[in-house]
This record gives C-alpha cells, structure tokens and sequence, in this order.
C-alpha cells in the first residue's frame, strides 16, 4: 500500500503471527475501530485489518475493509517505521463519516506511540514502592 503522498511505504500483515504480535502490544480504542501496535525489527510499518462476523453480513464486512482500506491510505505518513499495526473494526465504522474515521485514526496512531501517562487509580502520582516510616 503506498500512501498518496507516495513516500511512505506500507506494509501489509498476512500471517496470523503478526496479528497475534500486534495484538500482545498497546492498545486504544474509538467507536469505529481498535488499534494494536508493537515495535517490530522491519524497517517500514505493517499494516492489518481485521473485520468480524459482529460487523454484519459479508457485504457490509467488505465495505468496512474498503472503508478502513481507504483511512489507512489517507493516514500512511502518521504511522511509525519499525512498528506492526492491527485495526479491528466496528460496527460503528458502517454508519461514521469518513474525515471522522481519518482524524480518529490519527489520533490513535499517536496516542498507541506514547508513553503511557496514566495517573494511578487512586488518584495519587506513581511513584514508587511506599516507604514506611
């Protein structure tokens, strides 16, 4: 998959191992679709889609791949070299418009490359084992 920009360079995961490696990594989530992402030794990013029998019959899984096919293109310069990424549709990615779709996904692109800035549960900062007087 080329980007339309031309310069960046994708490519496609087919193995069910790939798929399995993404899914080990981070993780986020928007009503359309999820991402997975893992930093991988290749040079370009991996891209994969996964689209299930909870999307919808056979043609409405086709059109959510053409769809995501088509964000994916519109999105190929924000995606990281040396990472895999695995999109999992939603159902809602039928019904969403598609700059929505494209802005969604850019924003997960990089929030998945982030580090984690979560602040603990309880609302105190982490930091660290607790020392006891």
């Amino acid at each position: 998959m080329a980007g339309p920009q031309g310069n960046a360079s994708l490519r496609r995961l087919t193995k069910r191992s790939q798929f399995l490696r993404a899914a080990r990594g981070n993780r986020v989530g928007r009503p359309g679709f999820a991402l997975h992402a893992v930093p991988v030794a290749e040079a370009e990013p991996g891209i994969g889609l996964t689209v299930s029998k909870q999307v919808g019959n056979a043609p409405q899984r086709n059109r959510v791949k053409r769809r995501l096919r088509a964000v994916v293109r519109a999105c190929a310069a924000a995606f990281q070299p040396q990472h895999d990424y695995v999109l999992i549709a939603r159902r809602e990615a039928l019904g969403a418009p598609f700059a929505a779709l494209v802005g969604d996904l850019e924003k997960l692109i990089a929030r998945v490359d982030a580090p984690p800035s979560r602040p603990a549960k309880n609302g105190r900062q982490n930091r660290g084992p607790r020392q006891r007087p």
